[in-house]
């Protein structure tokens, strides 16, 4: 990653998934009652995830 991707705030990359659509519908509906959004919630427990583990 180059500095002008850190100072940009951007990300670059991405991790596709699959899951249940009865789980994800449930999941993005509980985060916007939260004023939340899916992406957010997922990014904050992949950091968690990495600190917990000591990868990060």
């Amino acid at each position: 990653m180059t500095k002008k991707d850190v100072k940009s705030g951007k990300k670059n990359s991405q991790l596709v998934l699959r899951l249940d659509k009865s789980e994800r519908d449930a999941f993005v509906d509980l985060c916007k009652e939260m004023d939340t959004s899916a992406a957010r919630e997922i990014r904050a427990f992949i950091r968690s995830f990495l600190k917990k583990n000591g990868k990060k």
